[in-house]
Order: C-alpha cells, then structure tokens, then sequence
C-alpha cells in the first residue's frame, strides 16, 4: 500500500506520525518548524487522511506500509516520532525494522492495551446522515447531543471532506471500528537503540507502570512529562519541539 505522504524541508528524514482519526495536517506548525533543519515526511496512516483505505489494520500491516514509504522515498534510516495510535505504530516499525530507525519518539503512548474509549464515538459518527447534510455547522449539530465536548467534535470535523456535492467522511470509519479491538490490544516491542518518550501529566495514557515496563524493552529510552492532557504537541507546542529538539541534538 502506498501511502499519502506530505515532505517538508532537507536534511536528515523525520517522520511524524498521526494518531487515530488524525492525519498528516495535524502536525501543521510543528512539521514547519523542524523543516528548518530535518528533511520531514508527515504521513497518512491507512484508512487516514489522503491514504488508501483497507478491511484489515494490524500493527504489522502498518509498520510494513511505512517500510514502503522509506523504500519508494530512497530513505535509508530515519528518526521515527508518533503520536498516540502513531507511536503504537513507531514502536513496531522500530521493533521490526530496527535498522532503519536512529531515534524513536513516542508521544503519550505505551505499549500495554487500552480500554474502549472510542466505539461509541465511531457509531455515533456512522449514524450521522451524511446525505441529508448540507455543511459542516449541521453535521456538527448532529454530533452535539452525543459528542458535547467542542475540541473533540472540532478534532472529528477535520475528516469531513465534500465529494462533490456530497459531505462524507474522509477516515474508513467501517474498517477503524472494526479493526478496533486490534488497535487497542497490547504489542510485543523491544527497541535497543536511542528512543525518547514524551508524555501528558493530565493524561492517563502513560502512567508510572507503565514506564517501568516500557524501560524493559526500551533500554536506551529517555522520559520526558510535559503539563498537558493527550494532546501534548498541540497543548504545548514550544515545550514539544524544545523536548524533541534537545532529545536530537543532543545525541546527533
């Protein structure tokens, strides 16, 4: 599968990766700020974004897609940064293809399973009639009573795209429910080479237990709690890229 990519800038290649229901516009500002110095590539994940669609998403399906990016890009090693669903997907990428990763970022996600936060968001997605919708305001109406908090509606909207006159969504919902209890399973990684792990103090996605496994298999690992909830490069983007940035320069 090849997936939609978005380069900015020269230099050695720093990939960005979203988290679930996100895409490679996410990264916005922070993707322009480190093209002043890396080469970055921002990508789609599959049934994401600009990038094909697929029934199936298993850790290692993605993980190998990302491999085909890196081949087709001629990009021989990279530094790997994820966010959230992206930094399950870079710590197995980095577990399976550890000769192509310099430097591994993982953003407020650990390696254990999660609980179901987000079938009863997807179904309430779904059930939105798309074709009786003429504008974003209505299905964002739609969404109100079931979704009332506006960050997260707001966050969800971004992947409601017009095709032609009709308002769909961009995301494969169908294939993300369905792949979901896949997507929140634990994963088996283990990465021996430098890797920085950044997360939220107001989040609940990387608590104290779990740093203590993931310094198992991550014995090069480095940890970094910002003053954010989950979305820590958006919350805080000055004290992301400055954590990012130490955490490259300092082991260049």
């Amino acid at each position: 599968m090849q997936l939609h990519t978005q380069t900015l800038g020269q230099g050695q290649p720093l990939v960005l990766l979203h988290g679930l229901f996100g895409s490679a516009d996410n990264w916005g500002s922070i993707a322009k700020h480190f093209s002043q110095h890396y080469q970055v590539i921002c990508v789609d994940l599959r049934n994401h974004g600009r990038s094909p669609h697929s029934d199936t998403q298993t850790y290692s399906d993605m993980a190998d897609d990302l491999l085909a990016v890196l081949d087709t890009l001629g990009l021989a090693q990279i530094h790997l940064l994820g966010h959230s669903l992206g930094g399950k997907v870079a710590m197995q990428f980095a577990t399976q293809y550890p000769a192509r990763v310099s430097k591994l970022i993982v953003v407020d996600m650990a390696m254990r399973a999660y609980p179901d936060r987000y079938t009863q968001l997807m179904d309430h997605m779904l059930a939105v009639n798309l074709s009786q919708m003429a504008s974003r305001n209505e299905v964002d109406n739609a969404l109100k009573d079931a979704i009332p908090n506006l960050r997260v509606r707001q966050f969800l909207l971004t992947n409601l795209v017009k095709s032609g006159a009709q308002l769909q969504w961009r995301i494969n919902l169908p294939a993300l429910k369905a792949n979901y209890a896949t997507l929140i399973a634990a994963i088996a990684v283990h990465f021996d080479r430098l890797s920085l792990f950044i997360r939220g103090e107001r989040s609940d996605y990387v608590q104290e237990r779990d740093i203590a496994e993931l310094k198992q298999h991550f014995p090069r690992a480095e940890f970094v709690t910002l003053p954010t909830d989950h979305w820590v490069h958006a919350e805080q983007p000055q004290l992301f890229i400055q954590a990012v940035e130490t955490y490259l320069t300092n082991h260049s």
